[in-house]
């Protein structure tokens, strides 16, 4: 029986697209550092709108939503799951610190 030549074998297949670990964790980072950058931009915001309190708290609710869709799509669009991860911890912490530095004024949601 003649050997097949490799050109004529059936080529295998290669895995495309992305790891299903890499998609879970983007989506951890979408999910979870996503709503830490929405807390963090709901209490800069109610800090930093110049509205009566009632109005502050609820805008700064409202847009929260968009936020956070924003930071999830970061989350998959980042060149890695690491750099996903720490840009939005590091966005978040950077929008909570003036609430927590200016707690009276903010009067955190």
């Amino acid at each position: 029986m003649p050997a097949i030549p490799l050109s004529a074998r059936p080529a295998q297949r290669k895995r495309r697209g992305v790891s299903p670990w890499v998609a879970v964790v983007r989506t951890l980072a979408a999910l979870f550092a996503g709503y830490w950058v929405a807390w963090g931009s709901t209490a800069f915001l109610t800090w930093a709108l110049p509205m009566s309190r009632a109005n502050r708290v609820t805008t700064a609710s409202l847009l929260c939503f968009a936020v956070w869709t924003v930071a999830a799509m970061y989350a998959f669009a980042a060149r890695s799951a690491w750099h996903a991860w720490w840009m939005l911890l590091l966005i978040g912490a950077a929008l909570y610190a003036p609430a927590l530095m200016f707690a009276a004024e903010a009067m955190r949601p």
